[in-house]
Formats: C-alpha cells, structure tokens, sequence
C-alpha cells in the first residue's frame, strides 16, 4: 500500500465514522420527531372526538329538553298517560316529535322502563327499553323497521302528574357521522362494538380511542357494555414514511461520505504529494551520489596510480598514462551519458497540434528492420513533436535491443479509439516476466547490461506530460508491446 493509500484511508476512517455516528444520530431523532408528531396528532384527534361527543349530546340534550317542554304542556299527551284515554296519540306522538327535533332515535319510557312511544320503530311499544345511563352519550343498537342501527343517544326526565317518565333521544351512528369525525386525512376512525365479528382491517394500526357505554336494544332491553371509537392509521402509510426517511437518511449518509471521500483525497493528495516528492529527491539524489561515485572510482584509481609513478618512476608516467588513458576517457563519457540522462529527467517542451504519423516517419526513416503500419486520417494531437520523437525513439530503440541480434520483428502502428491516438510499438524479442513488467517503468531500473535504468522512466514522464498513458504487454519468449495514448487536440 502506497503512502497516499494509507493516508487516504486513514482520513476516511477518521472522517466516516463521525459521519456516520453524526448520521444514525439524526434518523435517530428524526424518527423520535416524527412519533412524537404521530403522538400529538393522534392525542388531538382523540381530544376532538371527545369534544364532538360531548357537542352532540349537548344538541339532543337540548332536543329533548325542548320536547319535555312541550309534554309539559301537552295536555292531551296528560290526558292520555293519566287517564289512559286516545292512546294513538301517544303512540304517535314520538314519531312526529322524533322529525321534528332532527332525531333518528327516541323514546318515551315510563319508570318501569317500558316504551309508550318509539319513533323510531313503532312496534316497540311496552316492550322493555335500552338502559342507558342518566347522564353523558351511549351507543344503542336499536330495532327499526329497515333493520338495527346503532345510535349515539342520551336521556332525560320529566314529571307528569304523580309518575315520572324518560326521554331518549339520539342521532344515527353511520359512515358519514364517523368520516366527520376524521379531522385528519391520514388518521382513520373506526368503531368497535362487542361481539363484532366484521374483520378487521389488517393494514390499520389503533392508536387511539374515545369509549362509551353500549347497550344492544335491538333483540331486548340489553346490558351495559362498552363499546370503542378507534383512531387508526394505515400501516402501509407508515411504511412507506418509513421507507422515504431511509432512503433519505441513505442518500445523505451517501452523498456526505462521497463528499468526505472526496476531502480525504484532496487532503492526502496534498499532504503526500510534497512527501512523495521529496522521498523521490531523496532516491534520485542517493542514485545520482551512487553513479557519480561509480564514474569517478576509476578516476581516482587511475591518478593515484598516476601520482605513484611521478614518484617513483618519472620516466615511464608517459608510458603509464598511455595505457590508462582509455580507463579515463571510458570514465568521462560514463559521467557524460548519465549527465545528458539526468537532463532528460525535465526536458522544455511546447505542446502543440501535432501529426503523429509525420513524427513516426521521421524518427523511423529508412530503417529496415521497424515495420509500420500507420492508420490514415489520423486527428493532430496536443503534444510536443521532439518529445514525441524522444519516446518513439527510445520504444524503438528497446524493442531493437531486446531481439538480441537473434531476428524478429520490430512494428510501429498508429489508430484512433475513444478521443485518443494510440502509438504501438511491437517487438518478437525475449518479452519481460510479470516482475519486470511491474518495475518497468521505476526510476533505475533496468535489465540491461550497463544500462541505467532511466530509459522507461523518461518515456513514462514525457507520456504524463503530455496528458498521455504509457502501458505494456509482455509475455516472456513472446515479446512486448509498448501502447501510448495521447488525447486529440
């Protein structure tokens, strides 16, 4: 692992685990938000049920007690109860009261509990009726004519002559009374009855509910049970809510890693980019201390020997010198070649539009042992002509050296793919196992006998120079191709 790899991890780890700490946290107090949300909403539809029961049996409270004004005052209906005279007055009377008040249930009940008149289901008369407590609403299930209804009913009292008699009142308990009771469009409200058998919906959730007593009148008088005014909601809604608050919790987290990845990057980048430089100066001046030592040892050899013989023997330093004289001019041109390398290291160079199959005839000449094979129509690439010469040059200069002198073929080829000029450079030679392909390009390294090592390094720097890449393919006893790409202008 590279010094930037390191780093570039340790950055993210540094970054993505806050991030990520940071990030649960927040779905963490969203979804805390949104259930205390639910909460509120689902408290307030509950304490808004409550208020409309209790607006609704202060309306049919004052229903009946306008109709107990009225028998109060009605002496036929006295004549009637007391004296037992005209009892089809009586047994209307509930019916006609019943519409006039706006009511869908109602009841005149002696104090046995008895009907003397029902107006909604005229047949009830003395017949036991509901139970239902004295004061606050109640659901009664109730006979009629179309069949039972259930009814949100209440009760009051009155006094005629020496007996006491009970009105019930109340309104129909339908769909449309319970939609109105929904305030909130993604709240459902529900009712629950004892013995109800009617499924249940499997997607609603109860999370809350208002009770009132409920007395099933429709058989009998019945008994006193309760029955539940559910708020519901969709668990399906739920779910997607869900599912919408994890992906953009995802997304996020996503886009924020991204962001942190991003930062590492730039941050290792600019922190190992001078490191790496300055771990690169450091080799290439250990290697340049190296190869001048090298160039000088016989140098230094050569004139002690020299310094020895003026000495010792002034008369044969002519003669010494003569047979050493090839050691120090071997010498010098050593440091002379490794002089002219290093500069190649950084060499000026001016990108322009360039044609590359120009450059490659001009660099081949009339070479016979390179072949061509150059693709006509070739777009001009930005790139700097005399750099592009000193890379075809070396490429073709390798892929010679590396037929040995043993035959084989050496083939330049030039094409277009993908906005780039991809240059070729093939040979039949000995080709490079995966270790050699792997160091091909480090500084100083070289599998040739006096070799420096700085041939492929140089190519691969002109390459990056010019915007390009430089890659190889080799199979040992096959040979290699050196592939350059540099981008049209």
């Amino acid at each position: 692992m590279t010094f930037r790899s390191r780093l570039l991890t340790a950055f993210g780890v540094v970054v993505l685990i806050p991030l990520l700490v940071f990030g649960f946290g927040i779905r963490r107090e969203m979804a805390r938000r949104v259930t205390a949300e639910y909460e509120r909403r689902v408290s307030a539809l509950v304490n808004v049920i409550s208020a409309d029961m209790a607006r609704e049996n202060d309306r049919i409270g004052a229903r009946l007690g306008a109709l107990k004004t009225s028998l109060d005052a009605d002496n036929d209906f006295r004549n009637a109860i007391v004296r037992g005279a005209d009892r089809a007055y009586v047994l209307d009377y509930a019916g006609d009261a019943m519409r006039l008040a706006g009511l869908n249930f109602l009841q005149i009940q002696n104090d046995e509990g008895r009907v003397l008149s029902s107006g909604h289901f005229r047949n009830e008369y003395d017949r036991f009726g509901p139970a239902v407590p004295d004061s606050g609403p109640a659901l009664v299930r109730a006979a009629a004519a179309e069949g039972p209804f259930l009814a949100l009913v209440t009760s009051d009292s009155l006094r005629i002559g020496s007996r006491w008699f009970r009105l019930i009142g109340g309104i129909a308990v339908d769909s449309q009374f319970l939609a109105r009771l929904a305030r909130d469009p993604e709240l459902g409200i529900g009712l629950e009855l004892p013995r109800d058998t009617t499924a249940a919906d499997s997607n609603a959730l109860v999370v809350g509910e208002v009770t009132l007593p409920y007395v099933d009148a429709a058989d009998g008088p019945g008994r006193a049970e309760r029955a539940r005014i559910v708020v519901t909601r969709s668990s399906a809604l739920l779910t997607a809510l869900q599912r919408n608050v994890n992906f953009w919790f995802a997304a996020a987290v996503l886009v924020a890693a991204l962001a942190a990845l991003l930062l590492a990057g730039w941050l290792s980048t600019r922190i190992s980019t001078p490191v790496e430089a300055r771990i690169a100066i450091g080799d290439l001046a250990r290697q340049v201390n190296h190869d001048i030592k090298n160039g000088l040892a016989p140098l230094r050899n050569v004139f002690r020997h020299l310094t020895q013989v003026a000495r010792d023997e002034p008369a044969k330093l002519p003669q010494v010198f003569t047979e050493r004289q090839g050691t120090v001019e071997s010498s010098i041109s050593y440091l002379e070649t490794l002089a002219a390398n290093y500069a190649k290291l950084s060499p000026q160079s001016e990108r322009k539009a360039t044609d590359v199959n120009a450059v490659v005839r001009e660099t081949v000449g009339g070479a016979s042992a390179v072949r061509t094979k150059l693709a006509e129509g070739l777009p001009p690439v930005s790139a700097d002509a005399l750099v592009l010469r000193r890379v075809i040059e070396n490429l073709l200069s390798n892929a010679v050296d590396s037929l040995g002198g043993k035959g084989g073929s050496v083939t330049i080829t030039t094409e277009r793919g993908g906005g780039m000029v991809r240059i070729s450079v093939s040979d039949t030679g000995r080709g490079m196992s995966k270790t050699e392909v792997d160091r091909a390009f480090d500084d100083f390294y070289t599998t040739k006998t006096g070799g420096t090592g700085l041939g492929l390094s140089i190519v691969r720097r002109l390459v990056l120079d010019s915007n390009g890449s430089l890659k190889v393919e080799s199979e040992p006893g096959k040979g290699s191709t050196f592939i350059v790409e540099i981008p049209v202008q």
